[in-house]
């Protein structure tokens, strides 16, 4: 049978404030006691009751984001590692995600639905686009949010947490060309995503200070797939002057164009090197690779677990939720990359 807040407290030879504030993840309340609280609730399965919550706190407890669901917008395997930090940082602090579904062009209605049910404390964005109106439209509706990235063309004056991307792939590119490479690839992500248009910008700064181009038929923009990886590199290798080095958005992009560059008989690291973005997917390591990947690392679900946090600490405790976060990715040299074949 389940217990309540008031039987729970009795159990623990606390008072119900003190447990209350210990789930809520109040900095008073000392580890230890989090801990035997959290224990407790693990055992005897205690659950809160949300309407009683609700009409005390006045909070529902909860963390809104809307999903874009259409024809033609594949599943993508990053967010759901970014989702699975925010969702574990949620669960340690007893804070649930509703998450509403929504076509493209009906975004806009969808979070203004989702805050005017009264059902979310604070709202997440991610996806982010040039001139991004998401922004401004989240700004009028007077909740709590976080971005998951940055926009282009707009007023950086809003909260955030992303990855240097333009750093990230800037780092890479200059290793390779320090390695003499001259021909060097990019297979990124959707052309219109910030992220993609910032390590284009990274690949190319990189160049151009060693007075090199990118040139634009070793582009390719696509969903972030195994299947798109190895169709643009099996394109690339097919051109009449083909590229001795590749940069892929992400490992997921890299397992295919891996595979094309096996296919066409080249030796990884030698006859071709190759670096890919790592956001840490645990399913995807790139030291497992049958030879591992040089990476531009930075995890998808410590950025998850970073924004559900500082929302979580909005909500409960009035944190300031200005602060704008820009992790620097981390260059991870293995044996996919090495000297331009002479």
């Amino acid at each position: 049978m389940a217990i309540n807040l008031k039987q729970l407290s009795e159990l623990l030879g606390l008072s119900q404030t003190t447990v209350s504030r210990a789930l809520n993840g109040y900095p008073e309340v000392n580890a230890e006691t989090r801990k035997r609280v959290l224990t407790a609730v693990r055992e005897t399965g205690y659950r809160p009751n949300r309407a009683a919550q609700r009409l005390a706190t006045g909070r529902a407890g909860s963390i809104g984001l809307v999903m874009p669901i259409a024809a033609g917008i594949e599943s993508d395997v990053h967010f759901g590692e970014f989702l699975a930090g925010l969702a574990e940082e949620a669960v340690r602090h007893d804070f649930h995600l509703v998450i509403n579904p929504s076509a493209p062009q009906d975004e806009e209605q969808t979070f203004r639905r989702l805050v005017a049910s009264g059902n979310v404390d604070a709202l997440f964005l991610a996806y982010m686009r040039d001139r991004d109106q998401r922004i401004e439209m989240l700004r009028s509706l007077s909740i709590p949010f976080v971005v998951h990235g940055r926009a282009i063309g707009v007023e950086t004056d809003y909260p955030f947490v992303d990855v240097d991307n333009t750093g990230a792939f800037y780092d890479a590119a200059r290793l390779l060309v320090h390695l003499g490479h001259r021909r060097i690839a990019l297979i990124n992500g959707p052309a219109y995503l910030t992220f993609s248009m910032r390590r284009k910008k990274g690949t190319i700064r990189a160049l151009a200070e060693h007075g090199l181009t990118l040139d634009e038929t070793l582009v390719d923009h696509a969903f972030m797939t195994d299947e798109h990886g190895f169709r643009s590199m099996e394109r690339f290798l097919a051109s009449a002057d083909p590229p001795t080095a590749v940069l892929c958005s992400s490992t997921v992009l890299a397992l295919g164009a891996v595979r094309a560059i096996n296919q066409a008989g080249l030796r990884l690291g030698s006859d071709i090197s190759l670096i890919a973005h790592d956001d840490v997917l645990p399913m995807l390591k790139p030291e497992n690779f049958s030879v591992p990947l040089t990476t531009t690392r930075s995890s998808l679900r410590a950025a998850g677990a970073r924004v559900a946090g500082r929302l979580i600490g909005r909500v409960v405790r009035g944190e300031d939720l200005s602060q704008q976060e820009l992790w620097r990715a981390e260059l991870i040299v293995r044996a996919s990359t090495g000297p331009a074949p002479g």
